[in-house]
């Protein structure tokens, strides 16, 4: 086991359980490994099939987040005979479980300190919330290596824009916690002792809102990136309707009227 996985109830009362996910290798500054993106993947699939998992926290054991790709598992691509598609296959499912996390409908919180490199960069550019400590460092390194950040390009894009995603593409880019705040990489920097009090916060906020709101929201929000927003009235108008004539939309107004937390919020 590279991962460590540990569920908790959904702290203050609230319905459903928080997934914590550890990356668990801390003399390598828990570089990205296949298991590890093999334990991640199957975490993530495992929470969705719960079914009551309602936020789920990434984060980096030993001070340091993640520290890029394993260059074990690239050196053994390398030296397999069909070394092209061995190393295109690895590249690929680091893709895949950015993807991943992209889409699933589960609120993504990611806690980092220390090393962001590469396939930590990536990881943290599809987490729905980034706290990130002071001494926080992200690196994209690929380009002065000799090689390319082809799966987190991206989400690059989508998080910080054409052109920051071209500047540090470009420059190997370096930035610090406040540099990462500015870009809206991250969305909040605390100290290292203030870092389980805001998550605590963050989580807080998460459990007040309705899962199945949560899920419809993100996968609307994704769709609304592709497309003009003339596009998409009537999906929307058609969402809102089912929302609200759902369970959770009768229960959310209904608490509201009767000025009391909702079923599913923390009491």
């Amino acid at each position: 086991m590279v991962l460590l996985v540990r569920y908790e109830q959904a702290p203050g009362g609230a319905t459903g359980r928080v997934l914590h996910l550890t990356l668990n290798r801390p003399e390598a500054r828990n570089a990205m490994s296949l298991a590890m993106v093999g334990e991640l993947r199957a975490a993530l699939c495992d929470a969705e099939e719960a079914g009551d998992v309602r936020a789920i926290v990434l984060r980096g054991s030993g001070g340091h987040f993640c520290a890029g790709g394993d260059l074990k598992d690239m050196a053994a691509a390398r030296m397999s005979p069909d070394g092209a598609n061995a190393m295109a296959s690895v590249n690929a499912r680091f893709g895949e479980l950015c993807v991943a996390f992209a889409r699933t409908g589960i609120a993504v919180i990611a806690v980092v300190e220390g090393s962001v490199m590469g396939g930590g960069f990536g990881l943290t550019c599809v987490a729905d919330v980034v706290l990130a400590s002071e001494s926080t460092q992200f690196r994209l390194p690929e380009t002065s290596l000799g090689v390319v950040p082809a799966q987190i390009a991206p989400f690059l894009v989508e998080r910080l824009g054409y052109a920051e995603a071209r500047r540090l593409a470009v420059t190997g880019g370096r930035l610090d916690a406040r540099e990462a705040l500015t870009l809206r990489l991250v969305h909040e920097v605390h100290t290292a002792d203030t870092l389980d009090a805001a998550l605590a916060r963050v989580l807080g906020d998460v459990l007040r809102c309705a899962p199945h709101a949560v899920a419809a929201s993100k996968a609307l929000i994704a769709r609304a990136r592709l497309q003009p927003a003339a596009n998409l009235v009537g999906e929307a108008a058609a969402v809102f309707a089912q929302a609200v004539l759902g369970p959770e939309g009768t229960e959310g107004t209904t608490a509201f009227l009767q000025k009391r937390a909702p079923a599913w919020a923390p009491q």
